[in-house]
């Protein structure tokens, strides 16, 4: 604000001059000089608007710069008097804080514990699963070989008996043989004997020849 006011106070200093000047001059020089007058002062006018404009920025730019510097001077007052409230809240409820801090320590300590050991059930049980499935797999396996060991055994006794009663068979067809040629053979020994009887019957059954010494 002085500046503006020193300013101005030149500007009407320098026009106060330029009036006694003219006043000063004689008629004659009036004529042609008044026209560079007023384009001097217009010039200077401008030049002083311009100046005046210019500090008018400054002041302006500095307003700004002093009130940034404020602003932040505040901010980090006010930050610094908030970080020290809370450093005196937190040291006054010291130990409120940490009995806080300790409770949910043991809290989130308990809700691990119970998800492992629940953790640790869901697996046992899953283990039990697996091994009631492992078994029954294991049973059925063992019921089908049984079942297919059965059936084997039933078609091997059924082989056996199959053969057994051919053998059984050709047994009896050899020994049916056998009998017959025995029979053959008992019935062609008769047939010799009869024959054999027949042509001694019929030896013993010639007149016998009765030959005398002597004559008739």
């Amino acid at each position: 604000m002085s500046n503006n006011t020193n300013t101005t106070k030149q500007y009407r200093g320098h026009i106060g001059a330029c009036d006694k000047n003219n006043k000063k001059r004689t008629p004659s020089s009036s004529s042609s000089s008044s026209d560079d007058d007023l384009i001097i002062r217009a010039k200077r006018r401008e030049e002083e608007e311009k100046k005046a404009e210019l500090e008018r920025q400054r002041l302006k730019r500095q307003k700004e710069l002093e009130e940034k510097l404020i602003e932040e001077e505040v901010a980090r007052r006010v930050e610094e008097l908030v970080a020290k409230r809370v450093e005196e809240e937190l040291e006054r409820r010291k130990d409120e804080i940490e009995a806080e801090v300790r409770r949910r320590v043991e809290e989130a300590k308990k809700i691990m514990e119970k998800q492992m050991l629940e953790e640790l059930e869901r697996q046992r049980e899953a283990e039990l699963e697996a091994q009631k499935k492992k078994e029954e797999e294991e049973k059925l396996k063992r019921k089908e070989l049984e079942e297919i060991m059965a059936e084997n055994n039933k078609k091997i006794e059924e082989a056996q008996k199959k053969l057994a009663e051919e053998q059984l068979k050709l047994v009896e067809e050899q020994r049916r043989m056998l009998e017959e040629k025995q029979r053959m053979e008992e019935e062609d020994r008769k047939r010799k004997k009869r024959e054999q009887e027949v042509i001694l019957n019929k030896k013993n059954a010639r007149p016998k020849l009765s030959f005398s010494l002597g004559g008739k």
